[in-house]
């Protein structure tokens, strides 16, 4: 039975395009003197709360950096642990997904990606297409300096070709060739595990994007942890660069996310 969204009262703005960076479950692990894996096992049930409670709030758009290219280089049982682990999750969470009406998407280089893992994410996207709620975005084999040398070289092959004008080139322009044109730039960006930094992370999308940093890990980020980063987004001033008094968001991504 599906539940209805019940957006909460924040006393202020409420975020309708989430990133995360969910890190820290090796180091949860290690902390408890498991192995990594373990980690990467608990975090899954994080996955499933932080979505559900942000398809039940309304959010219009969740981004989960979940495997990045630079992951790669971990070590090979590591990363066929992962695999795994994502080929069980596409499987198991479909109830979830359709439960709650999330609509699931691939951002990245999923041609890496192992054929079986690949195989599963098609059946996973084909099955949700067709939900009308929140899209659950995962970055798998994801980097953003990827991201913007594989836009580039679409976009010259285009222009090489003739069928871009290169006086025509725009910022508009080159998110047409990003993996996904209809993404919504993230209001909010979380990280867990306390890091400041971005990790090679939607670096277009997120130059005007609030940022909040939590110090726990991220099995440990649960729905009591995601509402405390919503109530201090609600507390920001977002000025995109200009004055309070002429704020305005740079562009309505409601349109672009509803061509998706």
């Amino acid at each position: 039975m599906k539940e209805s969204v019940q957006r909460p009262d924040l006393g202020g703005p409420f975020p309708e395009n989430i990133a995360i960076i969910m890190d820290g479950n090796g180091r949860w692990a290690q902390e408890r003197g498991l192995r990594r894996v373990f980690g990467h096992r608990q975090g899954i049930d994080s996955v499933r709360e932080i979505t559900t409670a942000c398809a039940r709030m309304g959010v219009a758009s969740l981004t989960l950096y979940a495997f990045s290219v630079e992951n790669w280089k971990r070590p090979r049982v590591e990363v066929r642990y992962l695999m795994r682990l994502l080929r069980r999750f596409l499987v198991e969470e479909r109830p979830t997904l359709m439960d709650n009406d999330v609509r699931l998407k691939a951002i990245g280089r999923i041609d890496s990606l192992p054929e079986d893992a690949r195989d599963e994410l098609r059946r996973t996207e084909e099955a949700t297409k067709d939900n009308p709620g929140m899209v659950l975005r995962l970055a798998l084999s994801y980097g953003a300096r990827s991201e913007l040398a594989d836009a580039v070289r679409s976009l010259a092959q285009d222009a090489k070709d003739g069928s871009l004008d290169v006086d025509s080139i725009d910022e508009e322009t080159l998110r047409h060739y990003l993996y996904d044109p209809a993404m919504p730039d993230p209001d909010l960006l979380i990280r867990t595990a306390g890091e400041l930094r971005l990790s090679n992370f939607l670096l277009w999308q997120v130059s005007y994007s609030e940022i909040y940093v939590a110090d726990v890990c991220w099995p440990d980020f649960k729905k009591p942890e995601l509402m405390m980063a919503l109530v201090d987004y609600a507390k920001r001033v977002r000025k995109y660069g200009g004055l309070v008094s002429d704020v305005a968001p740079p562009e309505d991504t409601e349109a672009r996310e509803q061509r998706a």
